[in-house]
């Protein structure tokens, strides 16, 4: 064996990927009963809305994987950015992108706002309640995948299964609520917000075979990975990846991908990709990684 070689053979010994705990989040708007591979979690009792992908050793990684489950509408509401967050003592602010899974018929996401609005406009439309008639509510269905950026004001709707991957930032700004007997933040929320239309979304685009880059250019790049494929996977302690297995199989080193784990991969490891997988990988950064599989 060569030195490259044995050196490649010795990355591979320790523990590169770490399988993240899957912890349910009860809410409001979320459902009894969950669809799989989550059904065992969903018991009946108080509604489960989101399950969060978390690491058990303590860290806490700079990307959050959720799945999303909703019966009704969610608040419109508005995240932060790198700035205002940063002046709160925060790391950084909340981008998010979603991946629909499952929508029940005229089932929406508002995305933005129909037309653009002064930032007085928007807290009397937020008071008065007009503010549910400008957010710009979009058709979706499995398969789309959405990107909001930290200031867009949004809203997911109801009968919808996402995958949800975001800044890992716990603070959210509510401006309206529907009437719900819960705390808005109007002050907070008309400061973050961008009172327009969601900026553009480019699309996807083919980096290699089996390889899309789904969201660019913000603050962290999403990946769809497809089989069959074995490489390596090169990620660092300092450049982690997250890999999300939306349908199929596959393995991570030693570690089975199925549907509804996420893990967090920080060191070069062998990625095995069946025929039938999907896989999405987030990192943080701007600009896609082509080095990242070899």
């Amino acid at each position: 064996m060569g030195a490259a070689e044995l050196r490649r053979a010795m990355e591979d010994m320790r523990v590169a990927a770490h399988r993240l705990t899957a912890r349910p989040v009860e809410r409001i708007w979320g459902c009894s009963a969950l669809p799989p591979p989550f059904s065992s979690r969903g018991s009946g009792g108080a509604p489960v809305g989101e399950v969060w992908f978390e690491d058990e050793s303590g860290r806490r990684p700079d990307l959050l994987v959720k799945y999303l489950f909703t019966s009704e509408r969610l608040s419109i509401q508005v995240h932060p950015g790198d700035a205002a967050a940063r002046a709160l003592g925060h790391a950084f602010g909340k981008d998010e992108a979603w991946l629909v899974l499952d929508a029940a018929p005229g089932a929406v996401i508002g995305l933005g706002l129909r037309a653009p609005l002064s930032k007085a406009a928007l807290r009397a439309a937020a008071l008065d309640g007009s503010l549910e008639a400008l957010v710009d509510w979009r058709p979706v269905q499995a398969g789309d995948f959405l990107t909001s950026p930290a200031g867009t004001i949004h809203a997911i709707g109801g009968g919808l299964v996402l995958i949800e991957i975001q800044q890992n930032l716990d603070l959210t700004y509510r401006l309206y609520d529907y009437g719900r007997d819960r705390a808005l933040h109007l002050d907070q929320a008309v400061d973050a917000a961008d009172p327009e239309p969601a900026r553009a979304d480019p699309g996807s685009r083919p980096i290699s075979e089996g390889r899309v880059a789904l969201s660019e250019g913000g603050a962290f790049v999403i990946e769809r990975w497809s089989g069959p494929r074995t490489c390596r996977l090169e990620a660092g302690a300092d450049t982690p990846v997250t890999l999300v297995t939306v349908s199929g199989s596959g393995a991570i080193g030693d570690l089975s991908l199925q549907p509804g784990t996420a893990f967090l991969v920080d060191g070069p490891a062998t990625l095995a990709l069946e025929q039938d997988a999907i896989v999405l990988a987030a990192y943080t950064g701007a600009a896609t990684r082509p080095e990242l599989l070899s």
